[in-house]
């Protein structure tokens, strides 16, 4: 595990940058996207400045082209590269294993995953992580957050479980006690996928805790965190003791629903600089790379994630405030609301510790709260990415009803990109899923799933209120 590190606000995000992974831009070394001040001729330095969350996804990996001086990458369709003799290239062989894209996108996510080092993209999230339960070998253990992605949970039952043997534990890691999640390891555990927010019920994992008790078996199993839905802006957490982050950049990565692919990002350490390695042969023997046009287009994305993701959060902010007050929905499950439980209030403290330092800077800026090194959340709540979950009066009729009368909300699946998309998790998302588990889960008829986009404010707020007092009407 990497160690569990106390989140500071107060302390800028590039302060934790890595000294592996470096690129330059204009002649500025990058470091983790933090550069170092150049030496003057007398041997001094100016005090360092540290690039911030959007300097970095607008620069590293898009230097300008040394021969033709283009400012965005070109696009290398190339499969095969010239050998100046057998074994000497220009660090191109054959496009599987490595291409200029896709390297360097692959910089661009260890630059924004804070405390990253390493990046590696894959042709979709199913594939990277279908590589990382194949990196474990035969006969493994993994528990896994019981509320997990319904592709994950497939995966790791069906395919992991039938051709690896691999067994996989899937508990309640949000309210489990210590002694429940250390009785759930054994030997061969060489794994903890978590995903927080879980999806669709957006509960939150307390990653440092899961650090510090996978640190206390004897098997020290690796911390993986699934971050696709707070994405690198809003949470980090490598910061937080995790071994590896794993992203969807379908989702808000890429952030224009016309790219499917998925990235591993790891710290440096003699252990992730191996297990990198080890990742890494497998995604060059596997194949599932993606191609050079969607490196392209993903790293392009990620140049307005900063903007984007402070859009979404404030938008969903606003929506999930205007759903707590209509009487057709009995719940909303926003991590950045306090809510009225009990449970809730728990929630929405886990998830302001666990903001992003860059983050914590936003959100103080843009609510006026109390200074980001506060332990207490604003009143009002803050924006905590753009995922809500809400329960609608009238079961799954009500839901039918919202699902088909929304004027901007699309009935699609997915999440993360510019337009707000609205689902129904038991039927769509999680329908792999037995009825038995979803209702355990509390994935229910009444469920709704938002992703809400970057349009107006006002006008997402009118169609939600309008939607569910249409759907809920005499309920």
């Amino acid at each position: 595990m990497s160690p569990a590190l106390t989140l500071s606000a107060t302390i800028d995000d590039a302060a934790y940058a890595n000294a592996n992974g470096t690129s330059t831009s204009n002649g500025v070394v990058h470091t983790n996207g933090a550069p170092h001040a150049p030496a003057h001729a007398n041997g001094s330095t100016l005090k360092k400045h540290q690039d911030g969350f959007g300097t970095r996804a607008i620069h590293v990996g898009s230097e300008p082209n040394a021969e033709t001086g283009a400012v965005i990458p070109s696009i290398s369709l190339s499969t095969t590269y010239k050998q100046s003799a057998v074994g000497v290239h220009q660090g191109y062989e054959y496009s599987r294993s490595g291409n200029p894209n896709r390297n360097a996108l692959e910089s661009t996510l260890a630059a924004l995953e804070a405390g990253g080092a390493h990046a590696l993209a894959f042709a979709s999230g199913s594939a990277t992580t279908a590589t990382v339960l194949q990196s474990l070998g035969p006969n493994a253990h993994v528990v896994s957050v019981n509320d997990v992605y319904g592709g994950t949970f497939r995966y790791m039952r069906r395919v992991a479980g039938e051709l690896q043997g691999l067994e996989t534990t899937f508990l309640d890691l949000e309210n489990a006690k210590d002694e429940e999640v250390l009785a759930a390891f054994r030997e061969n555990t060489k794994l903890i996928w978590i995903e927080s927010p879980t999806n669709p019920t957006l509960r939150l994992i307390d990653i440092p805790r899961l650090s510090l008790l996978a640190q206390r078996h004897p098997s020290h199993p690796l911390i993986l965190v699934d971050n696709t839905f707070l994405s690198p802006f809003f949470a980090s957490p490598l910061l937080l003791g995790a071994d590896i982050v794993l992203h969807s950049l379908t989702k808000y990565i890429n952030g224009h629903s016309d790219v499917v692919m998925g990235a591993l990002i790891l710290p440096s350490s003699p252990k992730h600089d191996a297990l990198t390695e080890k990742l890494r042969y497998l995604q060059n023997a596997g194949g599932a790379v993606p191609s050079a046009f969607d490196s392209w287009l993903a790293q392009r994305g990620a140049k307005t994630l900063h903007l984007r993701m402070k859009a979404h959060g404030t938008n969903a902010l606003a929506v999930a405030k205007a759903l707590e007050a209509e009487p057709g929905v009995e719940e909303v499950v926003y991590p950045g609301l306090p809510g009225k439980t009990d449970a809730s209030r728990r929630r929405n403290l886990l998830a302001w510790r666990m903001l992003s330092p860059h983050s914590h800077k936003f959100i103080h800026a843009s609510t006026g709260s109390s200074p980001s090194s506060s332990p207490t959340p604003p009143e009002g709540g803050f924006p905590f990415s753009g995922m809500i979950s809400f329960r609608l009066s009238g079961g799954l009729s009500a839901a039918d009803k919202f699902l088909t009368s929304t004027r901007l909300f699309v009935l699609a699946e997915s999440l993360g990109g510019v337009e707000s998309l609205a689902e129904h998790p038991a039927r769509m998302t999680h329908g792999s899923i037995p009825p038995e588990e979803r209702a355990l889960l509390g994935i229910g008829d009444g469920l709704v799933r938002l992703s809400v986009g970057v349009e107006e404010e006002e006008d997402l707020v009118e169609d939600v209120r309008r939607a569910v007092r249409g759907a809920t009407e005499g309920v």
